[in-house]
């Protein structure tokens, strides 16, 4: 059975090209494949070669200047083939100027909407990673969240504008990361007050923020029933009224966003933006302060499911177990990281924290119930 948004993919032409060869795309594919099997995936484009595989899930991947001379070779036509666009919805402006250039009329943005519909289709049938949409709804509409709800939306005096007007519930806040790095104030908070690692920014990113909510608020909290939460200025969990509403009638202890796939496993994801000299530094400090979670975390390397963007929302008392966790691990990696961690600025602390949000909540899995939801991406 499928929902609203998967529905329009069944008036899509029987053959199908996807434009993207990374983690979007890559799901996309799977999600065709398995919800839509009548359908024939012919590959997938990209505008350049470099940087993107030559085969992806046993596909090729075309560069779109040569894509006409593989249809002509199977004597298909433009017209037959519907392009679904599975890359970040800011370049689908271009690649839909790229796709008209080259006689391609028919194709779907694959926007966050069409995305967490797809992929939580995808899980559902695959019986993988439960989706908070499902948890039964009883409490009328009308019940109150704000006082059991509180997830802070991290802004950054260096965000561009976005281009849509946004806002957001009233259980949640904006606090502003790296303020410790200019005068300027754009948010409710900021994460350069009590105890806090503002200074740091440059390197944690986001996570200077969830430092903060850790030391300032999970430590001082007395409901350790109350969910806390980070999402990203552009980048979010798709927790609607109802979802949330959801959250306090089931209890679960963690919502994530549904992961990304990637292929052949998780491990090419820190290649693409990791110096292996920082992944060693992490590593270490994993089996000095956790060596009980490093079996664990080669297990989950060799599978395809990364969770992306360090957002998430949490049980308190979870999200302080996690946080008590994490950050004694990034501090060691800073120490043993050439150059060290305070004497860089290369957001590299903030991309290892995917990996170990990834691998912390794996190994938990069978202890803590964690749902999960699609991710807004604001342009």
């Amino acid at each position: 059975m499928q929902d609203g948004r998967c529905m329009e993919l069944e008036n899509v032409s029987e053959k199908i090209l996807i434009y993207g060869a990374q983690s979007i795309a890559l799901g996309v594919c799977c999600a065709v494949e398995s919800l839509f099997p009548e359908k024939k995936i012919l590959g997938f484009l990209v505008s350049e070669r470099k940087g993107n595989p030559e085969i992806l899930h046993r596909l090729p991947v075309l560069e779109i200047s040569d894509c006409e001379g593989e249809l002509w070779s199977r004597k298909i036509e433009k017209d037959e083939v519907t392009i679904l666009i599975g890359t970040p919805e800011t370049a689908h402006p271009e690649i839909i100027r790229v796709l008209e250039r080259h006689g391609f009329v028919r194709y779907v943005c694959v926007d966050w909407k069409l995305e967490e519909s797809m992929m939580e289709q995808y899980y559902i049938q695959n019986q993988k990673f439960p989706s908070l949409h499902a948890l039964k709804c009883s409490y009328p509409d009308e019940v109150s969240v704000q006082d059991s709800l509180r997830v802070f939306l991290i802004k950054s005096h260096k965000d561009s504008e976005l281009k849509e007007k946004w806002i957001g519930e009233n259980w949640m806040h904006t606090m502003q990361a790296g303020a410790s790095q200019t005068n300027l104030r754009i948010a409710e908070y900021a994460d350069n007050t009590g105890d806090n690692i503002s200074a740091k920014n440059s390197n944690y990113c986001e996570l200077t923020a969830l430092y903060w909510i850790w030391k300032n608020l999970l430590n001082h909290q007395e409901e350790p029933d109350k969910y806390y939460g980070m999402f990203q200025y552009r980048r979010l969990l798709h927790i609607a009224h109802n979802d949330a509403v959801r959250l306090l009638e089931n209890r679960p202890d963690v919502v994530l966003p549904f992961p990304t796939v990637h292929e052949p496993d998780i491990r090419g994801h820190h290649t693409r933006y990791l110096r292996e000299e920082d992944w060693n530094a992490m590593m270490q400090a994993l089996e000095e302060l956790h060596p009980d979670y490093t079996e664990t975390f080669q297990r989950v390397l060799r599978q395809p499911y990364l969770y992306n963007y360090n957002i998430l929302a949490a049980k308190a008392e979870v999200l302080k177990e996690y946080c008590a966790w994490l950050f004694p691990i990034l501090e060691r990696t800073e120490e043993l990281s050439s150059p060290k961690g305070w004497e860089r600025d290369d957001r590299y602390i903030g991309y290892l924290g995917e990996n170990l949000l990834t691998l912390y909540f794996m190994y938990h899995a069978d202890r803590l119930c964690i749902v999960h939801t699609g991710r807004v991406m604001r342009v």
